[in-house]
């Protein structure tokens, strides 16, 4: 599963991570997603989008 938001596209970000002693090391700003029952035209469909679309109502959840 690709680690990037189905509505938005949001996608791991790079950065650096840097230490008290200014040893710098690369990492990755990963997007908080959640795997969702979604209504879309013709049914309802399991998506995988960050919070902030959830948040902003960007979908409809399915209630079963």
């Amino acid at each position: 599963m690709p680690q990037m938001c189905e509505v938005c596209g949001k996608a791991p970000v790079a950065g650096r991570r840097v230490s008290h002693a200014h040893n710098v090391t690369n990492r990755q700003f990963k997007p908080n997603l959640r795997r969702v029952r979604a209504a879309v035209p013709g049914g309802s469909k399991r998506v995988t989008v960050c919070t902030r679309c959830l948040r902003s109502d960007k979908i409809t959840k399915v209630v079963r």
